[in-house]
C-alpha cells in the first residue's frame, strides 16, 4: 500500500508541475527578464564588460525551468505521500482528503509560508553573489526550525485536546507555535541586499509569483491526493479504521 502511495504521491507531482511550469512561465519569466535587464544597465553604468552567456536564456526559461519544476514537485510529491502514509489515522480522526488537506495546510504553512516571511524569494539583480552561502544557510535554518516546530506544536496539540477539547488544544498549539517562530525570526538575521533603485513593483510580484508557485505545489497535493488515495483507503473514525465499501 506505501508503494503505491508513493506512485500515486510522484504522478500527483508531475501534475502539480506542470501548472506550476505554466503559472512561472507566465507570470514569473517576465519579471525576471525586467530583473537581468536591470542588471545588464547597472553592469553597463559601472563600465563592467557583461558576463559570457552559458546557457540561453530562452533555455533557461523553457527547458531549464520545466526540468527543474518537474524533479522538485514529483521528488516532493513522493515526499508527501510517504508522510501521509504515516500520519494517516495516527494524527486525526479524518478520511484521506482531511488528512491530506490537512497535511498539505501544515506543509504550505511550514516550508513555504514562514521561511519567506523572514527569507522572501528574490529575483536576479537583487543579492550579493558573495553572500549567497550564508543566505541560503539560513534559510534552511529557518526551513528546519518551522518544521520541527510544527511537529512539535501538532504533537502538543494533541496532549491538550485530551484535557481541553479539540478547538483549544490547536488554538492553544498554534499560539505556541506563532511564538516560537517569531522568537527564531527575530533571533535570526535580516538580510536587505536590495539595490535602491530596483523596482519595487517588479520585487513584490516577483515575490508573490513565487510564493503563488508554492501555493500551487500544495493546494495540488492536498486536494488531488487526498481525492485518489480515498479509494483504496480505509476510513478513520475516532481513532479506528473501518474499509470503504464497494
Amino acid at each position: 500500500m506505501v508503494g503505491r502511495l508513493l506512485l500515486r504521491g510522484m504522478l500527483v507531482g508531475v501534475f502539480a508541475g506542470i501548472l506550476i511550469f505554466a503559472f512561472a512561465h507566465t507570470f514569473g519569466e517576465p519579471l525576471v527578464d525586467r530583473a537581468i535587464a536591470f542588471e545588464e544597465q547597472a553592469a553597463q553604468a559601472a563600465g563592467e564588460m557583461p558576463e559570457p552567456e552559458i546557457v540561453s536564456r530562452a533555455t533557461q526559461a523553457g527547458l531549464g525551468l520545466f526540468t527543474g519544476i518537474m524533479v522538485y514537485a514529483t521528488a516532493v510529491g513522493g515526499l508527501f505521500a510517504l508522510v501521509f502514509a504515516y500520519v494517516y489515522g495516527r494524527v486525526s480522526p479524518f478520511g484521506a482528503r482531511g488528512t491530506a488537506a490537512l497535511l498539505a495546510i501544515a506543509a504550505f504553512i511550514a516550508i513555504s509560508l514562514v521561511p519567506d516571511i523572514k527569507y522572501p524569494a528574490n529575483p536576479p539583480a537583487v543579492g550579493n553573489a558573495d553572500t549567497i552561502g550564508a543566505r541560503t544557510e539560513l534559510f534552511f535554518i529557518m526551513i528546519v526550525a518551522s518544521v520541527v516546530g510544527m511537529i512539535v506544536a501538532v504533537g502538543f496539540g494533541r496532549r491538550l485536546a485530551a484535557r481541553y477539547g479539540s478547538w483549544n488544544g490547536a488554538i492553544l498549539a498554534g499560539i505556541g507555535y506563532i511564538v516560537f517562530i517569531a522568537l527564531i525570526q527575530y533571533l535570526l538575521p535580516s538580510i536587505n541586499e536590495v539595490p535602491e533603485q530596483f523596482s519595487a513593483v517588479v520585487l513584490w510580484r516577483f515575490r508573490i509569483a513565487s510564493l503563488g508557485m508554492h501555493a500551487i505545489l500544495w493546494t495540488t497535493l492536498g486536494l488531488a491526493f487526498g481525492a485518489w488515495a480515498e479509494r483504496d483507503l480505509p476510513q478513520v473514525r475516532h481513532g479506528r479504521t473501518t474499509m470503504r465499501r464497494a
